[in-house]
């Protein structure tokens, strides 16, 4: 059964050092030979300006597409997703190459200007999060104390993702401009990388009222591995913990809705078994244990699938 993961924080890494290679450098957690263990049939690799970048954002998002291309999209054995087609040949029976998929965290980089974000969907950029952890010109973040909204800079940044057909990732958003996003987007947006709130109290996961507001809307959420958005006891986080905040969502009507977004690159601590991209295998044998076979290949994959294939023009 193959798996889909909708982020990982790879590019990051990559664009602060040239000599990374994506076959099964260590400084990774995601790499080639590591997806091929756990079966992963698509990741998305995120946008991410790291701190210790030196130069214009946009500048960073460009060296980011730039590594996507040269050093995971050129491979043999990885098939970039930009359209609905693309996915259709990734279905197809027999296809063993691995899907790629940009997205972006944070539209801090495209530095108020829709000329970019443009640009960024031309070169292959499919998914946006608004936010990072902070406030920039488009909205807050989870972390702004003021915990304001979209901006009016922000509106018209969304209406041009529905024009373009951009989806929109709520994760690291502020609660108000959660809100704005479910009223102000034509489309569902997902939450890549968030889990339940009322099992881990932390500003990054979601409330009871936002799971249900993605249900309803038709989104999806990833649950992800983040030992400290799993548990907030300091005590060490298990396969254990992500099962349980599956089971939260599913008890809250999002069978249909929910799948995986790991945050592989984006941590420094891991799930124990959970280390790395091939610890798919040992989380789809647990679910294998308490699902159906069809609700754990929605949770894989099929869930994002057809999200995806729905939202891609």
């Amino acid at each position: 059964m193959k798996r889909w993961d909708l982020h990982c924080d790879a590019l990051s890494k990559m664009i602060l050092a040239s000599d990374i290679r994506f076959e099964d450098d260590r400084r990774l957690d995601v790499t080639a030979k590591r997806l091929k263990e756990g079966s992963v049939q698509l990741q998305a690799f995120a946008i991410y300006v790291p701190e210790a970048w030196k130069g214009r954002p946009f500048d960073a998002v460009l060296a980011s597409i730039d590594a996507f291309e040269q050093r995971v999209a050129a491979r043999p054995d990885i098939l970039p997703i930009r359209s609905k087609q693309d996915i259709e040949t990734l279905m197809r029976p027999g296809e063993t190459r691995i899907g790629a998929m940009l997205t972006m965290e944070g539209a801090d980089a495209l530095e108020g200007n829709l000329a970019y974000l443009r640009i960024a969907y031309a070169l292959g950029v499919r998914t946006l999060g608004v936010t990072w952890n902070v406030a920039n010109w488009a909205a807050d973040g989870v972390r702004e104390p003021r915990g304001g909204g979209l901006t009016a800079a922000g509106r018209r940044l969304v209406a041009e993702c529905d024009r373009l057909g951009m989806a929109l990732d709520v994760s690291h958003l502020s609660v108000k401009g959660f809100w704005d996003i479910i009223e102000t987007s034509r489309y569902a947006p997902i939450a890549s990388h968030s889990n339940a709130k009322s099992l881990c109290d932390h500003p990054r996961n979601l409330s009871n009222d936002q799971i249900r507001a993605l249900i309803a809307a038709s989104g999806r959420i990833g649950i992800t591995f983040v030992p400290y958005f799993l548990r907030s006891d300091g005590r060490e986080a298990g396969i254990d913990d992500v099962l349980r905040h599956l089971d939260y969502v599913c008890g809250l009507g999002g069978a249909d809705h929910v799948g995986f977004g790991s945050d592989f690159d984006g941590i420094e601590t891991w799930v124990k078994g959970l280390e790395h991209p091939g610890g798919y295998e040992t989380l789809a044998e647990r679910l294998e244990k308490n699902y159906t076979s069809e609700q754990v290949e929605g949770f894989l994959r099929r869930n994002w699938l057809s999200y995806y294939q729905g939202r891609f023009m």
